[in-house]
């Protein structure tokens, strides 16, 4: 009766979770989904809790562990700013996949606790599970750690291509399946480690030669390794809950990176295997022209939107680190009054993350109506008055478009350049995260704005105003 009941319990959480990825689809329904996924949770983990058949101390340490990491959560998502999330969630990756090695490595040395034998004499189900389960764990690990690293600029964001990577991907890749095979048939812990330490060196060789523009993909395929490693280690626990949770978040993680994928260009194997970002150069300083800009400042931006039929913004990394949503959403309202038509252009890989630009708009309150996919706008810009860049830039390089030698040939970007005028507000003419330079800067249609994107809009309103 209990297990029946538990079961129940974690299929209502199973469909709660389904429900949750549906709401998260839409920025409309975004926070309902996110109700539904805590619901869900705290049904699975009071379910494990009261069905676990655990005595009175070992239920205080897991109440105990609950309540640290509880607490460390809920201080890091108050005190982490908008700008950091996408690291931040390449470290929760990370440590999702240190918990599946950890989870495996206990089944090991205490398989009678999970009920799947006795020390030297586990079931061979369960050792596959264990091993395959434990390999997309510490893959997940450490390139969810070389990824926060890129992502937060502790290493640069270049690509790091080894010489012959891909045939010491390949060795290390069937290195680690003959241990996975030794360790089913043999039970041996030094090749429960081997895998483990092969599983460790892959997570860095296959992250480390992606560069900086694809990384938002790398996220993405990140998440999914997270969910199929916590499902691996799912059928070990034999627990329902996270077996479907892993699940969910597996395939909706690799659906999302094929998606990303074939709106960048790029091959989805190339991400799963790590063999994309980098192996070609961008365009050299002397293919880049007139290596003059025009500059321009907040009285000429406001007076060129302000007698402009159409406005359409494409908001980039720039706009987060300045937090410029909010008084960017204030000069699309002083905008609206002058009867301009505003619209927003989201590229699929805006920011370093999927979806952070939408977050952050929606954070300023901006009407989801305003707001619209790359797909859905990119053919207006021929159409459009003033193009309005806001801290992104390799998004909007032309070289995506023109130049086969860029790395970031292939890649969808918005057409700011087609527009009447394009108006590019950024500190300065460094180079994107893509490490390459933009020739947009130098083209007759645009004027560079320099400066904190936060101010210099600020300034846009005020002459609005004025």
């Amino acid at each position: 009766m209990a297990q029946s009941l538990a079961t129940l319990a974690y299929l209502v959480a199973a469909v709660l979770f389904i429900l949750a990825l549906r709401g998260l689809s839409h920025p409309s329904t975004s926070r309902q989904g996110n109700l539904y996924g805590m619901i869900g949770m705290g049904i699975a983990v009071l379910t494990t809790l009261i069905y676990a058949g655990t005595s009175f101390g070992s239920l205080v340490l897991i109440v105990l562990g609950l309540a640290i990491g509880g607490s460390v959560g809920a201080f890091i998502a108050r005190k982490i700013p908008m700008t950091d999330m996408p690291q931040l969630v390449a470290a929760f990756h990370s440590l999702v996949g240190l918990a599946a090695v950890m989870v495996a490595a206990g089944a090991l040395y205490s398989p009678q606790a999970f009920g799947i034998g006795s020390p030297g004499d586990i079931q061979v189900q369960a050792l596959i599970e264990m091993s395959i389960g434990v390999a997309i764990g510490a893959i997940t690990f450490t390139g969810s750690v070389i990824a926060f690293a890129k992502l937060d600029g502790r290493m640069s964001g270049k690509p790091i291509v080894l010489p012959m990577r891909h045939w010491i991907n390949i060795g290390l890749g069937v290195a680690i399946f003959v241990l996975i095979v030794i360790f089913a048939t043999t039970g041996s812990t030094l090749s429960f480690w081997l895998i483990v330490l092969g599983s460790l060196a892959l997570g860095i060789l296959l992250i480390i030669p992606i560069g900086g523009a694809d990384m938002p993909v790398v996220v993405s395929m990140l998440n999914s390794y997270s969910g199929w490693a916590a499902a691996g280690i799912g059928f070990t626990l034999q627990n329902l809950a996270l077996i479907v949770t892993g699940a969910l978040v597996g395939s909706s993680g690799a659906i999302l990176s094929y998606i990303m994928c074939r709106g960048m260009n790029r091959s989805f194997f190339s991400v799963i295997l790590g063999g994309f970002g980098g192996e070609s150069t961008g365009p050299s300083q002397d293919d880049m022209g007139d290596k003059t800009v025009k500059q321009g400042s907040a009285e000429d931006a406001a007076y060129l939107m302000k007698n402009a039929n159409q406005v359409i913004i494409v908001p980039g990394y720039g706009m987060a680190v300045a937090q410029a949503q909010h008084v960017l959403s204030e000069m699309v309202d002083a905008l609206k009054e002058e009867g301009v038509t505003v619209k927003y252009a989201i590229h699929p890989v805006a920011g370093r993350m999927p979806g952070h630009m939408n977050v952050l708009l929606a954070e300023a309150n901006v009407p989801y109506d305003d707001v619209f996919e790359l797909d859905d706008v990119n053919s207006e810009f021929k159409q459009t008055d003033v193009a309005f860049v806001i801290g992104a830039n390799d998004v909007t390089n032309p070289a995506a478009r023109d130049d086969q030698s860029s790395p970031i040939y292939g890649m969808p970007i918005a057409n700011v350049d087609e527009a009447q005028t394009c108006l590019f507000l950024k500190r300065s003419l460094s180079s994107g995260y893509a490490g390459i330079d933009n020739s947009l800067f130098y083209k007759d249609g645009t004027m560079m704005l320099f400066g904190d994107a936060k101010a210099m809009v600020e300034k846009i309103v005020k002459s609005l105003e004025a």
